[in-house]
């Protein structure tokens, strides 16, 4: 029994294209043998004050047996700085990275001024293609502290009142919310049956809370909290009063004033006209020098009104 087997004999045509096919394949080859190409992982890395965090920079080609690598920290448009350089990690990162193979950078304790775009740089004498690059957006975030809060004392009925909380470390920036009594203040009063009637505006950018218009139900402890995606804090509660006023007490206290004041007017007026006010100056001033007659000398003593006479003879 025979088996019969069908092989395929190539035509001439194919033949001829083999040495070109295997030409591009040798030439696709080499091009990307002989290219360094550079990926990362994630180019918008986060990280919270104080944790770790790795920058990737992986070399996907490279045919450079000892390529040189470096890491380059870009700050607010200034120029930039060094932070792996010949093998060793320079810059305010000295003591707090290393590098792991092949080329990604590991950030120990990271801290808020590490927050900046870095660059790592791949150069490969022996590639076609020598030099690659990858740009990372690094973002550290810091939790708030506990914010300044202003809550006024106390306040009348039907007065405006301001309350503002604001703190400055954090980052991203802070957001904030106020509460009373321990809930929580709705941007928008309407929007909670036990806050219906007040009329405020909660600004959360600001952290400033602004009644036009206070009412009684509007007194309690009022507190602030600050929050990002790092963390939150609190300021201490602190006492609002709201009060009526009593216009009656205010006409009659002005009343009163009024009063003192004629009466003390009148008491003045007064004195001037009974002389109670006269200087010695002017009192001395009115007194005339009485005449001198023949044989007497007048002298004034220290006494105001007291004269003696003294004998003198002409001859």
């Amino acid at each position: 029994m025979y088996r019969y087997t069908q092989h395929y004999i190539p035509s001439k045509m194919a033949l001829t294209r083999l040495p070109c096919v295997l030409a591009l394949l040798t030439v696709h080859c080499c091009v990307s043998v002989l290219a360094v190409v550079l990926k990362t992982s994630n180019k918008t890395p986060w990280a919270n004050e104080f944790e770790s965090i790795e920058l990737s920079c992986l070399i996907e080609s490279i045919s450079t047996v000892n390529p040189r690598i470096e890491w380059k920290k870009i700050k607010n448009g200034e120029q930039p700085s060094y932070v792996y350089y010949e093998k060793k990690i320079s810059g305010d990162l000295e003591n707090r990275a290393r590098l792991r193979e092949p080329a990604t950078l590991v950030i120990v304790n990271a801290t808020r001024s590490d927050t900046a775009f870095y660059r790592c740089e791949v150069t490969a004498p022996s590639d076609h293609k020598t030099f690659d690059e990858i740009l990372i957006d690094l973002r550290i975030r810091v939790k708030p502290v506990v914010p300044t809060c202003s809550v006024p004392k106390s306040v009348p009925v039907g007065k405006s009142a301001e309350l503002s909380c604001v703190e400055h470390e954090g980052f991203p920036r802070s957001q904030y919310q106020w509460f009373r009594n321990k809930e929580e203040i709705p941007e928008d009063p309407k929007s909670s049956p036990k806050f219906f009637n007040s009329s405020y505006v909660l600004n959360g950018e600001s952290g400033t809370l602004k009644f036009s218009a206070v009412r009684k139900e509007d007194a309690g402890q009022y507190y602030c909290r600050a929050k990002n995606e790092a963390g939150v804090s609190e300021c201490a509660p602190q006492m609002m009063e709201v009060y009526d006023i009593n216009i009656a007490g205010i006409v009659l206290g002005v009343l009163v004033v009024v009063v003192v004041l004629l009466c003390i007017t009148v008491g003045i007026c007064c004195a001037y006209r009974r002389g109670y006010f006269a200087s010695q100056k002017q009192m001395g001033s009115n007194y005339k020098t009485p005449g001198k007659g023949d044989g007497v000398d007048y002298v004034r003593t220290e006494d105001e009104g007291d004269f003696r006479h003294k004998s003198s003879f002409v001859i």
